[in-house]
């Protein structure tokens, strides 16, 4: 089974990471999985953080000569800002964060032994994970993307997926359309001015998923639960969404749900409302998944909060944040499908290698032509 532990304070030394699960034989990209971090630590809107660190991962286990050996696969991604023992304590909790929930679950009266592991900050540790998991999806020639979707209300139009892949390149928001963009970035630097945060949506795409994923047996193994799970781990998001999602339950049955069709090339749907998931298992066609991002709660001009330490009204701490992290959670939103995608994968075709995985991927798409 393809699980994973991270580990790591914000302003610590560094984020480990295991991944245990993987097959042997797998080739892995560093390039790859750096651009990865780096996108994730790109987006108009971040803050001073990014500025700092410039993420790059480290592999110290699990890999020989470029490729997986079968055992555990474990990373590390230093930071360059690891002043947590100089840092002042905490004693106002930020409204919207962790800070006040978590000092009562663990009894902490610094609030920084919260805040430094509910950070953000562990998602590049996902990330990079995520990035492996990719790389293995990529050999059954499943892909991976994301993109923005609306921003602070701001929404994109429908554009082709040759535009959108032509845009997202030069997007400073990952965002496939320029004339959106030009609204966003107005609208966060308004925001900025105003000391305020910014959140929005993001698409994940999922092309080249087999039918059989997941399963309608148990509720815990339906594909669809766990990839909301998987989008709801992220820190911000509060919502999740597949294929027509919320828009489905205002649209009577016979405009949701997707007709099936024989064609030359097998059966297919001509549309896709259900998102690639019928029942709990993918039915063949893409995946979509949208999520929700609320804004960040840190903000410039703190929110009213109470000192824990003399029970008086204040404002809420305020730590180093950004005024939209919307590009960099559609990042982070890609990175954990494709953990979860390819760990329901594997549970299908598994095998201790990557050549006996490609003899089981391949037994399976034979018989299912017949």
């Amino acid at each position: 089974m393809l699980r994973y532990l991270t580990a790591g304070e914000s302003h610590g030394r560094g984020l480990l990471a295991i991944l245990d699960g993987l097959p042997a034989g797998l080739e892995i990209d560093p390039a790859f999985i750096d651009s990865e971090l780096k996108a994730r630590q790109g987006g108009y809107g971040r803050g001073g953080r990014m500025e700092i660190e410039s993420d790059r991962a480290e592999f110290w286990a699990g890999v020989r000569d470029g490729v997986t050996i079968g055992s555990p696969l474990g990373l590390v991604i230093r930071n360059r800002d690891h002043t947590i023992d100089t840092l002042p304590p905490v004693t106002a909790p930020r409204p919207g964060h962790a800070d006040l929930a978590g000092g009562l679950k663990y009894g902490h009266r610094d609030l920084r032994n919260v805040l430094e592991r509910a950070s953000a900050r562990e998602t590049a540790a996902r990330v990079a994970l995520g990035a492996v998991a990719q790389l293995l999806l990529r050999e059954f020639s499943i892909v991976v993307g994301s993109w923005i979707t609306s921003l602070g209300g701001v929404t994109v139009r429908e554009v082709t997926a040759e535009e959108r892949v032509r845009n997202l390149a030069a997007s400073r928001l990952n965002c496939p359309d320029p004339e959106a963009e030009k609204e966003m970035v107005e609208l966060i630097d308004r925001t900025r001015e105003a000391g305020d945060t910014l959140g929005g949506v993001f698409t994940v795409e999922i092309a080249g998923v087999p039918a059989g994923l997941g399963s309608y047996s148990q509720g815990d193994t339906r594909l669809d639960s766990r990839l909301a799970g998987a989008l709801m781990s992220i820190p911000a998001i509060k919502g999740v969404e597949i294929g027509s999602g919320f828009a489905a339950a205002a649209e009577p049955g016979s405009r949701v749900h997707d007709v099936i069709a024989c064609t030359e090339n097998g059966i297919c749907r001509p549309t896709n409302r259900a998102g690639g998931i019928e029942g709990g298992v993918s039915n063949g066609e893409p995946i979509v998944i949208r999520a929700a991002m609320k804004p960040i709660p840190t903000l410039a001009r703190p929110l009213p909060t109470v000192d824990l330490e003399t029970g008086q009204p204040a404002d809420a701490a305020r730590e180093r944040s950004d005024v939209c992290a919307l590009p960099a959670a559609s990042v982070v939103g890609r990175a954990a499908a494709a953990l979860e995608l390819a760990r329901t994968f594997l549970e299908k075709f598994g095998g201790d290698s990557l050549a006996e995985i490609r003899r089981n991927y391949s037994g399976y798409l034979e018989a299912a032509k017949h």
